[in-house]
């Protein structure tokens, strides 16, 4: 199968910590479109240091990692950094907040619409269908309900 039709490819991979201690060695992975993965192993295998480098947070590595043309990876650490000023659905929000941008450009071009903007706003349009946008606060609803994350309590 051709690289391109994966949505993340990782070949050769290895990570390793100061001091010279390998985390892992070699890895090799290809996801195709619509699959669900999960990552496996005992405490200190190196599955966060594997999704940091997914999410292209840790970058410090050898071999070669990318995700495909539009596709994005995203990461929760373990112990998170939330905001206390935030209710529960706020801190959820933080997260999907350049998918929430665009939907608050797309509407504010849409209330004083013109010719000279109708070109953006076509292309947000793309993009909001391309990632099924419209209906982004049922799909975080969704998901918290399914976490059982309660909205509007405080952190």
């Amino acid at each position: 199968m051709a690289s391109y039709q994966f949505v993340y490819h990782m070949d050769q991979v290895s990570k390793t910590y100061p001091g010279g201690k390998k985390v892992f060695e070699n890895i090799r992975l290809n996801f195709l479109p619509g699959v669900k993965i999960g990552v496996v192993g005992v405490n200190g295998a190196g599955k966060s240091s594997l999704l940091r480098i997914m999410a292209g947070i840790d970058k410090d590595f050898t071999g070669e990692a990318w995700a495909a043309e539009g596709v994005r990876v995203g990461y929760l650490p373990q112990e998170p950094v939330l905001d206390e000023s935030l209710t529960v659905r706020g801190n959820v929000m933080e997260g999907v907040k350049a998918k929430q941008a665009i939907l608050d450009r797309y509407n504010e071009l849409a209330m004083d619409y013109s010719e000279e903007t109708a070109e953006e706003m076509a292309r947000l349009q793309d993009q909001i269908d391309a990632q099924n946008l419209w209906d982004l606060d049922a799909q975080v609803d969704v998901a918290m309900e399914a976490l059982r994350c309660p909205p509007e309590m405080p952190m």
